[in-house]
């Protein structure tokens, strides 16, 4: 067996994010929102009971979720993402296998097992989001453990700046707040037929004259359109001067990319926030129908994946932009050559100011309060990411919803020690046992508390 090291993973732990507005769920926010509350044209959209509101089918379903990786010398890596409950029961009863008495370093290796002995149900999705934040805490471990930030151990800085275009409902806001460019959902899909596209084009065309004919607008279509509606739409919106057309197509439609790029060739297309894995992607670069991918890093399979997404992107000569995940991504395109810029997603009710994108979750998340960072903002150990202490009272650890404690049966009298046990003078000792079940109740009763809490939040605090 190899001498353990200080790099040996001594224990993983895992927390349901209570409350909203924190954490690695996007849509986890609160009613009101612009992000969910907006006119977004969604894959749901064609059924109009679901177009008010993104949480009416259930886009907040999840919630978010934290993990702790600890090694041996009491280090400790974090990271958080989507997957509440479902995704910490993966972590435990399935993942964990792998990483406790486990090399952090090893980040390889731990990926293709995970991914390989989940290969039966997972590939794609839940199984998959859950690896990238297991992966993202072990890179947030070795930089603190080696301290160095993780940018510097995924080859360091490739520039000194990184410029952000901003995710939100106002172009102008974007602008004001020093954004290069600016990112709008769709508000109406192609069931709304003919006068649906004409709102669109009056509603792309109002933004266009509200910021001037040069300042990038760039518009995200949300997995919502098919392939001759985007082709119309895009037609209909020529002389809109719009910088590229985002996931038009489910992610399935991988052919009809072609078709869209064959209609509209000196149009830029991008897609790939939700796809998964290096063979998700393969096919997507390959076809050279998309002019820049836009993998998630706490989706696809963590850093260590999206390491190889890059390289293959790069042989190809096609720009990877990552989609959102805040500081994770941050070191990524930081550190790799053809990352021109990067996303911020406004994480503020309307969407006109500049917030953390994990909302209090850390202290120190970095924020583009000027349209950039440098690399100063992120040089430090790990992600440079510090768990608030005001989040870390809400959060639920997993072991009340996996194994929570058995309750004590209230009539069930204590068993007291036999005499010859205990001396006389030891008597008081009797009582342990009552006092132990009286501890044992206060403690289950508080589980079922924090249960209680925890269902109330999920049901009560994002109506639809």
């Amino acid at each position: 067996m190899a001498q353990e090291s200080r790099f040996t993973i001594k224990a993983v732990r895992s927390f349901i994010i209570g409350g909203v507005g924190s954490g690695g769920d996007y849509h986890n926010v609160k009613g009101g929102h612009w992000l969910i509350d907006s006119d977004i044209s969604t894959p749901c959209s064609r059924w109009e009971q679901f177009r008010k509101s993104r949480t009416s089918w259930g886009i907040n379903v999840l919630g978010s979720f934290l993990i702790e990786i600890e090694s041996v010398d009491g280090t400790v890596g974090i990271a958080t993402g989507f997957g509440g409950p479902p995704g910490c029961w993966l972590v435990h009863q399935h993942f964990e296998r792998f990483l406790i008495g486990a090399d952090a370093r090893n980040t390889n290796l731990l990926y293709e097992q995970m991914y390989r002995a989940s290969m039966f149900y997972g590939r794609k999705g839940l199984p998959i989001a859950v690896i990238s934040v297991i992966d993202l805490a072990l890179w947030d471990l070795i930089g603190k453990l080696r301290n160095e930030p993780v940018f510097r151990l995924i080859g360091g800085a490739t520039k000194e700046r990184l410029d952000f275009y901003c995710t939100g409902p106002e172009p102008t806001a974007a602008r004001e707040m020093g954004f290069w460019g600016a990112k709008v959902p769709l508000p109406f899909c192609p069931d709304e037929g003919h006068v649906g596209l004409r709102k669109n084009v009056e509603f792309l065309r109002k933004h266009r004259e509200a910021v001037g004919p040069d300042f990038p607008i760039m518009v995200d279509c949300y997995m919502s359109l098919n392939v001759s509606y985007t082709i119309e739409l895009v037609k209909a919106c020529q002389d809109l001067n719009i910088n590229w057309w985002e996931e038009c197509l489910t992610p399935d439609d991988t052919d009809g990319f072609e078709q869209i790029k064959r209609a509209h060739p000196t149009v830029k297309f991008t897609t790939g926030e939700h796809e998964y894995s290096r063979f998700g992607f393969r096919k997507l670069v390959e076809g050279r129908n998309l002019d820049i991918i836009q993998p998630d890093v706490m989706w696809l399979g963590g850093m260590t994946e999206l390491l190889k997404v890059a390289a293959l992107a790069a042989a190809y000569d096609i720009p990877v932009v990552p989609h959102a995940s805040g500081p994770y991504s941050y070191h990524f395109v930081f550190s790799q050559p053809n990352t021109p810029f990067q996303e911020y997603l406004a994480n503020s009710p309307d969407g006109k100011s500049v917030l953390p994108v994990f909302g209090d979750l850390f202290l120190d998340e970095p924020i583009p309060t000027k349209g950039y960072l440098t690399t100063a903002d992120i040089d430090k150990p790990g992600f440079g990411l510090t768990i608030n202490p005001v989040a870390r009272a809400k959060l639920i650890p997993s072991t009340y919803l996996l194994t929570p404690p058995p309750v004590p049966t209230l009539s069930t009298p204590a068993v007291a020690a036999p005499a010859e046990a205990a001396p006389a003078e030891a008597a008081p000792a009797e009582a342990a046992p009552a006092e132990a079940n009286a501890s044992e109740q206060k403690e289950a009763n508080g589980v079922v508390e924090k249960l209680s809490e925890k269902i109330e939040q999920l049901t009560t605090s994002t109506p639809a």
